[in-house]
C-alpha cells in the first residue's frame, strides 16, 4: 500500500473519531457560532471601529474558528501515542508520516467545515463583503495555510505532552492568543502593552490580510507577512513532531 493510501485511511480513522466525539464538533463547528453570537448581539454596539461591527469581527472569528479545534487534535495524538496505537500500526508496516498526517489532514478539513458555518452564519447576521472572486481565492488559500500550520504545531504539542489531559491544556495559549491580536477589537483601542504584543503577535498580520481580501482591498504587506508566519510556523511544527514522533514511537 503506497504512503498516500495509508494516509488517507488514516484520515478516514480521525474523522470516525471525530464523529463519535460531540464535544470535539461543537468546540470546532458550534463554538464559534456561539462565539460569533455573543460578540455581534452582546458587544457589537460597544466598539466603534468605524464599519459595521459584523464586517469588522467575520475575519477575526474565521481565525478563531480555526484555533477552537486545536485542543481535539492535540488530545487524539497523544491518546494514540500513549495507548499503544502506533506500535500496533508499526507492527502492521503503516509509515509513521502517515499518522501524523492524518491528523493535520483531518484538522484541516473540520476547520473547513466549521469556517463554512460561521460564514453563512455571518450571512444570515448581516455580512456583507465587498470581496471579488479573486478575493475569495485568497481568503480560502489564508485559511488553508493558517490551518495547515497550526495543525502541524498542535500535531507537535500533542505528542510532546505526558498525557491526553496535558495536550489538551498545550494547545489552550493557541486558543487565547486571538483574544490578544486585531480579531475582536482594533490593537489601538488596547491599553499599553497589550496593544504593542497585539500588533506584533503572529495572528493580527494573518487576521488583517483575511479583513483585507474580504474588504476586497488586500494589503500586500499584510498578505506577504501573513504567509511568513504560516509557513514558519508550519516549518516549525513539522520539524518539531517529526522529531518527537521519532523518540517516541
Amino acid at each position: 500500500m503506497s504512503a498516500k493510501s495509508h494516509s488517507t485511511t488514516m484520515l478516514r480513522r480521525n474523522f470516525k473519531h471525530i464523529a463519535r466525539n460531540p464535544t470535539s464538533v461543537f468546540n470546532a463547528v458550534l463554538m464559534p457560532v456561539v462565539m460569533m453570537l455573543m460578540f455581534v448581539y452582546v458587544f457589537g454596539d460597544a466598539f466603534d471601529v468605524g464599519v459595521d461591527y459584523i464586517d469588522y469581527a467575520t475575519p477575526g472569528l474565521m481565525l478563531l474558528a480555526v484555533c477552537y479545534g486545536l485542543g481535539a487534535t492535540a488530545t487524539a495524538v497523544n491518546s494514540d501515542m500513549t495507548k499503544g496505537i502506533i506500535n500496533r500500526f508499526k507492527v502492521m508496516d503503516v509509515p509513521r508520516g502517515a499518522v501524523l498526517t492524518g491528523h493535520v489532514v483531518a484538522g484541516v478539513l473540520t476547520n473547513v467545515v466549521a469556517i463554512a458555518a460561521l460564514v453563512g452564519v455571518a450571512f444570515l447576521l448581516g455580512f456583507s463583503p465587498a470581496a471579488g472572486v479573486l478575493d475569495w481565492l485568497g481568503v480560502v488559500g489564508v485559511v488553508l495555510l493558517l490551518a495547515f500550520a497550526t495543525g502541524w504545531l498542535t500535531v507537535a504539542l500533542g505528542l510532546a505532552a505526558k498525557s491526553p489531559e496535558t495536550a489538551g491544556l498545550a494547545a489552550v495559549p493557541l486558543i487565547m492568543l486571538p483574544f490578544f491580536s486585531s480579531a475582536i477589537v482594533p490593537a489601538e483601542m488596547m491599553g499599553p502593552g497589550v496593544r504593542e504584543f497585539a500588533r506584533y503577535q503572529p495572528f493580527t498580520p494573518i487576521i488583517e490580510s483575511l479583513r483585507g481580501f474580504v474588504a476586497g482591498a488586500p494589503d500586500a504587506g499584510d498578505v506577504i507577512a501573513a504567509v511568513a508566519w504560516c509557513a514558519g510556523i508550519a516549518l516549525v511544527g513539522y520539524l518539531w513532531a517529526s522529531s518527537t514522533f521519532k523518540k517516541r514511537a
